[in-house]
């Protein structure tokens, strides 16, 4: 079954440790990419913003890496920017490499960087990780839960949307949800969340938030973190039905995405790699959930969500 993921951080792993895209001992490289069909992986350019005196550099200098992988690898993999260059990709048997970055804090509060970004291929920008940015709050501490975006990070949600790129909520505080929600004139993504109802950690969302993302036409891509899912340090896939469901009955199955967040997290992985999520699918299939439903979480909802932001 085809596959897209929303959300890893191998980049980061491979551009640290000098190693390479193609295999690795990490949880995704390109020969794991083809052993679980996978036509789409988004590749987060995390940055650390409290590890480096210049993210924007940081997140250039990693964005050089990626293609340096990437054209090393052009026979299995290709950058695609949109739903066109996706099913372009497929029909050449290329698995589609998406650009993104993973803290707005690259920008520096100036539009001419977005853009620039936007020029490099950048598709998606998670706005916030785990400190104040220009943009906005994170939702890891209690104080910054119920912030909005600032004036510069409405202007961002405006400009993002003129550029058909995609506006990522994971991370963000809930007051910045809302924002997005009430400011954004397109659909937007948590690319690696869970259901705050079933684990109450302030990364996973709240039904209230799962509802308006939805009627949206958003997308939540289930997150694999042993914490985020209920298990601790233990990332189960009994766990990720849990939320699934929980995710599925309150928002309704297109909702529902993958964002593994392979490569950014540190649980004991019962599926270790993106190779194996084919027990995902055995897993919902026990389950009692259809083809069609495993078939929507797994690509057919990405598309649609690709399709409609152009």
């Amino acid at each position: 079954m085809d596959l897209i993921d929303f959300h890893c951080d191998t980049i980061s792993k491979i551009y640290e440790n000098n190693d390479e895209l193609f295999q690795n001992n990490y949880s995704v490289d390109i020969n794991k990419l083809k052993s679980s069909d996978s036509i789409a992986q988004f590749f987060a350019i995390f940055i650390q913003k409290n590890k480096t005196n210049n993210p924007l550099q940081s997140c250039l200098n990693m964005i050089d890496k990626f293609y340096i992988e990437i054209d090393k690898n052009k026979n299995d993999i290709s950058l695609a920017k949109n739903y066109n260059e996706l099913m372009k990709n497929k029909n050449e048997n290329k698995i589609s490499a998406f650009l993104t970055i993973e803290e707005g804090a690259c920008i520096q509060g100036n539009l001419a960087n977005l853009r620039n970004f936007n020029r490099l291929g950048v598709k998606l920008i998670t706005l916030t990780w785990n400190f104040p940015n220009e943009i906005g709050y994170p939702n890891c501490n209690s104080e910054y839960m119920n912030k909005g975006l600032t004036s510069f990070g409405i202007e961002l949600i405006e400009e993002m949307n003129k550029l058909n790129m995609i506006i990522d909520v994971s991370h963000l505080s809930d007051g910045g949800f809302l924002d997005v929600l009430n400011y954004s004139k397109t659909p937007f993504i948590a690319s690696h969340s869970n259901a705050r109802a079933i684990t109450n950690n302030p990364r996973n969302l709240t039904d209230d938030m799962i509802k308006k993302l939805s009627i949206k036409g958003g997308l939540i891509g289930i997150n694999f973190f042993g914490e985020f899912l209920g298990g601790n340090e233990y990332s189960r896939i009994d766990d990720m039905i849990k939320h699934i469901n929980h995710i599925k009955n309150i928002g309704g199955i297109d909702v529902l995405s993958l964002g593994s967040d392979f490569d950014g997290i540190n649980s004991k992985l019962e599926i270790k790699n993106i190779g194996e999520a084919n027990k995902l699918i055995k897993s919902l299939e026990k389950n009692n959930f259809s083809d069609d439903e495993i078939e929507k979480l797994f690509y057919k909802n990405a598309l649609r969500f690709l399709k409609d932001i152009g």
